[in-house]
């Protein structure tokens, strides 16, 4: 479980295909303190790390197929620059959302908005999965827990202020560019509860 809240980014130093898997070293300051079998998000994306070279301060996950088809993880690249959060500490205070590091799906950023002192970056997603975002809502893009300020089907914006623009990927972010969303988790039962109860009145 994750809250949104970057705590740093990493670098991708290494990518090796194993079969339909691939792995993929990371370089980050904060691989000191990993350990194997540890749950790390990873522009949204949960990954189990797999080994750790605490000297080179590196470690490496493994995503598979099912992953690499939901995700933007296939297009990463050898200096490609990813969000990173650690799980969260029960004890800490809850400073974004509910984060799983499920991705629902992919988005595509259609402009970006410079609002003199922040930004504002749109996207497009694909309304057939039946996933929505509500005005004023939360949505974690590439694991990044946001505030959705314009919602249509299909496209939602947010907002960015400086810190979150230069301590994530966002500074990254052109028309073009494919990210992680994943949609509130309560509005994801909600949306699903309300399915079946219409269905069982047909």
């Amino acid at each position: 479980m994750f809250t949104g809240i970057v705590e740093t980014t990493g670098k991708v130093v290494a990518i090796d295909r194993d079969r339909t898997n691939i792995n993929i070293t990371i370089e980050t300051p904060v691989a000191e303190e990993l350990s194997i079998d540890q749950s790390m998000c990873h522009d949204g994306v949960c990954l189990t790390v797999v080994k750790v070279d605490h000297e080179k301060q590196q470690y490496v996950v493994t995503a598979i197929q099912e992953t690499l088809d939901k995700t933007n993880l296939g297009s990463w690249f050898v200096g490609y620059e990813v969000n990173l959060e650690r799980s969260m500490k029960m004890e800490a205070r809850f400073d974004g959302h509910i984060v799983q590091g499920h991705v629902d799906q992919i988005a595509i950023c259609t402009k970006v908005e410079e609002m003199d002192g922040s930004w504002k970056f749109f996207f497009e997603y694909d309304p057939g999965k039946q996933n929505i975002t509500v005005e004023k809502g939360s949505i974690s893009v590439n694991g990044v827990s946001l505030t959705v300020v314009d919602s249509l089907p299909g496209e939602f914006s947010v907002a960015i202020i400086p810190f979150t623009y230069q301590v994530t990927n966002f500074h990254n972010f052109k028309k073009g560019s494919v990210i992680n969303i994943e949609f509130d988790v309560f509005g994801k039962y909600v949306a699903k509860l309300l399915k079946l109860y219409l269905d069982e009145k047909k």
